[in-house]
């Protein structure tokens, strides 16, 4: 992880470990939506900067950034890492979340990507960008949508840390 972090100045330029990305103004989202393919499948959308949810192929989630921590599948629940810094060192503190803390992040993700469904559905978005240029990445985005909201279980299997 790094030291630094700092906001996003054009996420669909950088996201480039997103094979196929698109960047999309909607309404009631007070940034622009960037969601993106990666190359094994899986999906990461971005609600501007914050929140920011990461799928499996399946539309299992496996990771997420909300309100500054990241949060990491365990399996069966999340954990939410946070960072602490000092001028030397940083810690990072873990959270398991209980099951009525990881329902309510649920609730919170699925509604989120609701709504993006309902604005795609009733032409209310607005292309702002896609990469490549010749691909139809907006069927593709509502095909997974909705299997992220049907996904047999919510999490994916849980991320091993680098040896």
């Amino acid at each position: 992880m790094a030291r630094n972090e700092s906001d996003r100045e054009d996420l669909l330029s950088q996201a480039t470990a997103l094979t196929r990305r698109i960047e999309l103004s909607v309404p009631g989202e007070p940034e622009l939506v960037v969601a993106g393919f990666h190359s094994n499948g899986g999906l990461s959308i971005y609600f501007g900067s914050d929140p920011v949810y990461q799928f499996n192929r399946t539309g299992r989630l496996r990771r997420g950034y909300v309100d500054g921590a990241l949060y990491r599948t365990q399996g069966a629940t999340l954990a939410r890492l946070i960072r602490h810094r000092t001028a030397t060192a940083t810690e990072l503190q873990r959270h398991d979340l209980a099951e009525q803390e990881l329902e309510e992040f649920l609730a919170v993700m699925r509604r989120r990507i609701q709504r993006l469904l309902a604005a795609i559905a009733q032409n209310q978005t607005t292309i702002q960008r896609q990469i490549p240029t010749d691909r139809d990445i907006i069927d593709d985005l509502t095909t997974f949508c909705r299997a992220i909201l049907t996904a047999g279980g919510p999490l994916a299997a849980p991320i091993r840390g680098k040896r």
